[in-house]
């Protein structure tokens, strides 16, 4: 079998479909609570729920938010930076959190959601889940998100869910105010906690400031990101830098969890909230990449799927002769030294691996090669007759993010001062 050349990955795809392939990667980082949440519900109920996803968010958020600002070189201490960073976070992916802004100086500005697809997914729960996502979770988060740009800053609702009237557009819409004034708030110890792991420091892709396109994010503000006008070396390095979002996500969610139950039902509800925003993520990367149900086509998913990337922090080597797939998942590497992803799945629990594999074309399936402290190694195989969908994407499906369409909305134009 040849091995898919190390530091490929993104680099393969042609600068197009990079661009195609950025928001899906947003769009799916939101998606992971869609995935988690119903069995944390199960498990600890809505308050339960609540607390963990404040957590994750809150260790996460500010240390990928850092790391976008430098990668993209728009790091400062204003509304605007804060702004640009929430378009390129997993929190707020484009049009399906439809996040407009307005800016009314350096210190001030506001920001509503004109489709909130969150809201969207959680409404017809009642209003106590409403509420406990737009107040309880939103607050904290909304400020942890913002004060990684500047301490002094507070994230306020002008008016916010549940909907009265029940129609009520825009959904939602926020105050941002720096002030030095305000006293910022103790960092969390999920936080500090997260700030200590590989995935904070690893160093990725470098941009490559030749060659056609933007290769940051410097100058105005824009009222929407067109990807397909960042050069093809900034479009590898964010889509790096969004899949180590869904990493960091994901180890706040299993710190969260671990504070609540002991450690193989935590490992448990970690591998469900895998499993179903694994398999979803492979389909939608397959179609949008309008890739064949086919090894190949298999390949390139699994090259480029937020499980299995970034190559600098995932250990992997996956081999294809066009006919076959076998997939090196390493011991050794950043992802297995903090416990991301990776580390989930092992020979008595590939059911992450299956749902991917299968979001490709249900007939794949896999099994183990060889297993030892090394390395899990596991062989793609065609099987017969199809899989059902297992009960993990089912329930992820159950967002309408799962079947989102993202469209072109024309050239974006630059958000100056009002």
């Amino acid at each position: 079998m040849r091995a898919v050349e190390a530091g490929e990955s993104f680099a393969a795809l042609s600068r197009s479909d990079l661009a195609a392939l950025v928001p899906e990667l947003l769009l799916c980082g939101q998606l992971i609570d869609r995935s988690g949440m119903a069995h944390l519900i199960s498990a600890f109920g809505r308050e339960g729920m609540t607390e963990v996803a404040i957590e994750e968010w809150q260790a996460s958020s500010p240390w990928y938010t850092r790391r976008m600002q430098r990668a993209l070189r728009f790091e400062g201490d204003d509304v605007v930076t804060i702004f640009k960073g929430m378009q390129l976070d997993i929190g707020a992916p484009p049009q399906f959190m439809d996040f407009r802004y307005r800016v009314h100086d350096r210190d001030h500005g506001e920001f509503r959601l004109d489709h909130c697809g969150a809201l969207m997914d959680v409404e017809p729960l009642g209003d106590a889940y409403v509420t406990a996502m737009c107040h309880e979770i939103e607050d904290p988060t909304f400020d942890a998100t913002a004060l990684a740009t500047n301490p002094h800053v507070q994230v306020r609702p002008i008016h916010r869910p549940p909907r009265s009237p029940a129609d009520r557009h825009p959904h939602c819409a926020w105050t941002v105010t720096i002030d030095p004034s305000h006293v910022p708030p103790a960092v969390a110890p999920h936080t500090e906690a997260l700030g200590r792991t590989v995935a904070v420091a690893v160093e990725l892709s470098p941009v490559d400031r030749e060659g056609e396109g933007r290769h940051d994010y410097s100058g105005p503000l824009l009222s929407d990101l067109r990807f397909g006008e960042f050069s093809k070396s900034a479009l590898v390095r964010i889509a790096e830098e969004v899949c180590l979002q869904h990493h960091m996500l994901a180890l706040g969610f299993l710190m969260g969890v671990r504070k609540r139950t002991d450690e193989q039902s935590a490992l448990e509800l970690a591998r469900k909230q895998l499993t179903g925003i694994a398999g979803l993520t492979a389909e939608r990367i397959r179609r949008v990449l309008d890739l064949p149900a086919t090894f190949d086509g298999l390949a390139t998913v699994l090259d480029v799927h937020p499980l299995l990337a970034p190559r600098q922090y995932v250990e992997r080597v996956l081999c294809d002769d066009g006919g076959a797939l076998e997939l090196r998942i390493g011991r050794r590497g950043g992802a297995a030294t903090d416990g991301a992803w990776p580390t989930l799945i092992d020979a008595d629990h590939l059911g992450a691996l299956d749902a991917l594999v299968r979001g490709v074309d249900p007939h794949f399936s896999t099994r183990v090669v060889s297993e030892d402290e090394d390395a899990l190694v596991v062989e793609i195989v065609r099987d017969e007759h199809p899989a059902k969908e297992c009960a993990e994407v089912a329930v992820t499906r159950f967002s309408s993010g799962s079947s989102f369409e993202f469209r072109d909305r024309g050239i974006p134009l630059p958000l100056t001062v009002v």
